[in-house]
Formats: C-alpha cells, structure tokens, sequence
C-alpha cells in the first residue's frame, strides 16, 4: 500500500504544478480577423497618425465596416463588431455604447 502512494502522490504534485501554468491567451475572432485581412495593408502605427478619422465608439465601428468593404472582406455585423471591440480593447479605449 505505501509503495503505492509513493507512486502516486509524484503524479499528483505534477498535475497540480502542470494546472497552476498559465495558459497561453487565446486570440479573439476580432484579433484574428484584423490580422487576416487587415495587417496586409497596414500595420496598428495607422491608428495613431495625426489625421485619424476615428475619435469615438461610433466612429471606430464605422471605420471598420467601411474598410472591410473596401477591402471585399464580406463581413457581417457580428465581425465588423468584434475587430471593433478589438481595436478598441488594443488601442483607443472608448466607451463602448450600442
């Protein structure tokens, strides 16, 4: 019986050290939709140049929409939401209001 515990309690102590790892942070849908089909043309300097048209929650949304039609990126509401939550988390940090 005691040899028994001498091999699992190693087995134990390893899975709780293996959990207590911090996961890698995985990618949001927005992150990977703006790097898919955004960062081919610009990188996220863009968003801070002096003449930037995006300067709130509204503007960010409309931005997205309009450029991922220009870019025939087909986009339904859910992702042009999604990259703008994004790069608002990333970046601008607006108030988020619908």
């Amino acid at each position: 019986m005691r040899r028994i515990s001498m091999l699992i309690v190693p087995f134990m102590l390893f899975g709780n050290l293996a959990s207590a790892a911090e996961a890698p942070r995985d990618a949001s849908r927005g992150e990977l939709l703006y790097a898919t089909h955004c960062e081919g043309c610009h990188n996220l300097d863009v968003h801070w140049r002096d003449k930037r048209v995006v300067t709130d929650w509204a503007s960010l949304r409309l931005e997205v929409r309009r450029w991922q039609d220009v870019a025939g990126a087909g986009w339904g509401n859910e992702d042009i939401e999604e990259v703008a939550r994004y790069l608002n988390a990333l970046l601008y940090r607006f108030p988020a209001t619908d």
